[in-house]
């Protein structure tokens, strides 16, 4: 993937078996995009790279410093650009051109920002910013998203010489004719103090933790202290074959069992790192059988050869192929497309990467040729980003301006207006011929349709309970005068519903005030995984539950929820999770605050404005039983505690998403999902009326009182 395969002379410190495990790297990485239910840790195959990186660069600059006592920066770097540079830009500029032509709008900013970040290769640095943000975490992928680990490789190319350089020049400098000791000294330093950070930042911050150079510089130490002791090397042929086989055995382990789950990098890391290590010190190959002589059979070692530009195109297919019209993502165009993968990735090897490698003008001359050539190779990027938005950018305000147009006069019978439920009990159906066929936001500004106001929901890791206050902020108190206060309290699946709840607090005089929190719901049930996202949820609760002992009850509270649809209806999960909303409810009920919720919208599979982009909404939709699941234990809890005499009122609008079998992606010309599973926020304002009439009647039965 990053790290060059052999040229066409072949030095004798050459290892041909490291080709079969850059093979099993990519390849690890490849099927896990392609099928992630089915290898979900293969994402370790990038760790597997760093390593092999590690081995290979020192080792290169260690020899550089034993024959003449220096390191020739310059052409270092410059061997770097011309080896990794071409091919990457040439998938760049096609990322910027697909985002042009092929791609929805939506995904307009996060493409362009990703793609220079790409170029300047900071993108992992631009995830580890964005990985703190809910929403955007919640979007789909860029193209560009697996240029991460390229980025991160590009830093440690930067530092490592410099730091090599500087230890064997301190060595020098104290007097010390043992430079190996000072080079081997600072790797190990380094990279004790790497692996004990990564392990920390893992638990405390995962999302980040993933991305930074700092929690992976140890990886490429690890490789870097095989290539400073070849003695490690095993000399005989059964204990090389011992670890290569433990190696693979290990490497593809933990391919096959780690899982999203899997706190990563961290301690989890050190697992795949030991086993790349392994197979690198199997170097043996007198017999056919031996693990270096299975690693470096051809068909093995073609993969090995092209795995840097495998890397490079397969991403980009996958997130591009649900939006070519007349091509999608079944098992046959999957295995289409994986083979198409390879295909491209050869003929960008033999036309791209080998030739520019190898280019004369730039070879012969001094780095700063190559370094110009660099710098003209990132500004065609740039220009083809500036055209791209030049061109885009104006289609995108104007469909923003059309979804404005459309809230402030919502055409009749749009959205939930449609029917066939007020969430409480059936109505009329209703049509309007205009909206025949119509579909807004268009699928392919639908993903941009988001909430306002994203300082109001809680970052995934954060426990701060932070609090936003709109309406009637003034009058105060809690006085007849006052103004009603109503709470919005929940997590996403809430805050998709926060625009319209404030257009009804600045309409009828409420106060209302939000706590939200991302993945994070008015519950006790604690969150599955035990890692520092469910401590910060957990912390977060008891900060709301503090809050709420503070502060007079509120006159309604307003609540919702994603639902798991997957969970059985008679199971202890489901029944455990129904008990969580009951005892977090249970509080603010008994003081009199009424409780308003709804049953959770369905979720689908995969987005459904891929689908809407290429096909006609009516076959676009979700099978009912899928999309609603056996139970919403929010809803459970909704009905047991009214049925037990709680003022809890259970808006239920399944009716409206769904018929008696499929549920539609498109209701009365509104499209309703942004994503896999929250609305649109055009939609949601179609749900405002009836949220109003029940919080309305909420407000009077605890006036009432």
């Amino acid at each position: 993937m990053h790290t060059s395969p052999p040229p066409s002379s072949t030095p004798a410190h050459f290892l041909p078996h490291l080709q079969g495990l850059r093979a099993i790297a990519v390849l690890l990485v490849v099927v896990y995009h392609f099928w992630p239910g089915r290898l979900q840790g293969g994402y370790i195959g990038v760790d597997v790279f760093f390593v092999i990186s590690g081995f290979l660069i020192t080792g290169q600059l260690a020899r550089e410093l034993e024959k003449t006592g220096r390191l020739a920066l310059p052409a270092f770097y410059a061997k770097r650009v011309r080896r990794l540079l071409p091919a990457a830009v040439t998938v760049l500029v096609f990322s910027a051109l697909a985002t042009l032509f092929i791609l929805p709008l939506s995904s307009l900013g996060e493409n362009l920002r990703e793609i220079l970040a790409s170029t300047f290769y900071v993108e992992n640095w631009a995830l580890a910013a964005n990985s703190v943000d809910y929403l955007a975490a919640a979007n789909e992928a860029t193209l560009v998203q697996h240029y991460w680990s390229l980025s991160l490789e590009e830093q440690f190319y930067l530092i490592w010489p410099l730091m090599l350089l500087g230890a064997s020049w301190l060595a020098v400098r104290l007097g010390s004719s043992r430079r190996w000791n000072a080079l081997f000294g600072v790797v190990v330093a380094v990279s004790i103090l790497s692996l004990a950070f990564s392990i920390v930042y893992t638990q405390t911050n995962p999302a980040q933790a993933y991305f930074v150079t700092f929690t992976r510089m140890w990886e490429f130490g690890a490789g870097a202290v095989l290539a400073l002791l070849p003695r490690l090397r095993p000399t005989r042929a059964w204990l090389s074959n011992v670890l290569g086989y433990g190696g693979i055995a290990i490497v593809l382990g933990c391919g096959y069992f780690y899982d999203k789950a899997t706190p990563f990098p961290g301690y989890a890391a050190v697992l795949p790192v030991v086993g790349t290590m392994a197979i690198i010190l199997a170097s043996h190959r007198a017999r056919w059988y031996d693990a270096g002589s299975v690693l470096s059979m051809r068909p093995v070692s073609f993969v090995g050869d092209i795995s840097y530009s495998l890397y490079l195109w397969h991403w980009p297919l996958i997130i591009i192929a649900p939006f070519v019209p007349g091509w999608g993502l079944s098992t046959i165009n999957r295995l289409v497309l994986f083979v198409l993968c390879f295909v491209i990735a050869w003929l960008t090897k033999k036309f791209i990467e080998d030739p520019t490698r190898a280019f004369t003008p730039l070879v012969r001359r001094k780095p700063r040729a190559t370094f110009a050539a660099m710098l003209a190779a990132m500004a065609v990027v740039t220009l083809v980003v500036g055209v791209t938005s030049a061109v885009q950018q104006p289609k995108y305000d104007a469909a923003a301006a059309q979804l404005r147009t459309t809230l402030e006069t919502p055409p009749d019978c749009f959205g939930a207006a449609s029917g066939l439920t007020d969430g409480l009990s059936p109505i009329d159906f209703c049509s309007n011929p205009k909206l025949e066929g119509q579909i807004i936001p268009s699928p392919g500004f639908g993903n941009a349709d988001r909430p306002q106001h994203p300082e109001c929901l809680v970052t995934l890791n954060d426990s701060t309970l932070t609090s936003c206050e709109f309406g009637d902020t003034d009058s105060g108190g809690t006085g007849s005068d006052a103004a009603p206060r109503v709470a919005i309290i929940g997590d996403s699946h809430a805050y998709s519903l926060l625009d319209p709840l404030i257009q009804l607090a600045e309409t009828n005089g409420w106060q209302l005030t939000t706590y939200l929190k991302g993945a994070c719901p008015w519950s006790t049930t604690p969150i599955a995984g035990g890692d520092a996202f469910a401590a910060s949820c957990a912390d977060w609760r008891s900060h709301l539950d503090d809050e709420l002992a503070s502060v007079a009850p509120y006159d309604v509270i307003f609540t919702a929820a994603l639902a798991d649809h997957a969970l059985d209806a008679e199971g202890s999960a489901a029944a455990a999770e129904t008990a969580g909303f009951v005892d977090a409810w249970t509080p603010q009920l008994s003081q009199g605050a009424p409780v308003v919720t709804l049953v959770d919208n369905p979720s689908w599979e995969t987005d459904p404005n891929k689908c809407l982009r290429i096909s006609d909404a009516s076959v676009c939709t979700e099978s009912r039983e899928d999309g609603l699941g056996e139970v919403d234990p929010l809803a459970s809890a909704a009905s047991g505690l009214s049925a037990g005499g709680a003022d809890v009122t259970l808006l239920d609008f399944s009716e409206t998403y769904c018929d008696s079998s499929q549920c539609f992606p498109v209701i009365g010309g509104a499209n309703v999902y942004r994503d896999q599973d929250h609305l649109t926020r055009t939609f949601a304002f179609t749900l405002a009326p009836f949220i109003e009439s029940v919080i309305e009647a909420a407000l009077a039965r605890s006036t009432a009182r």
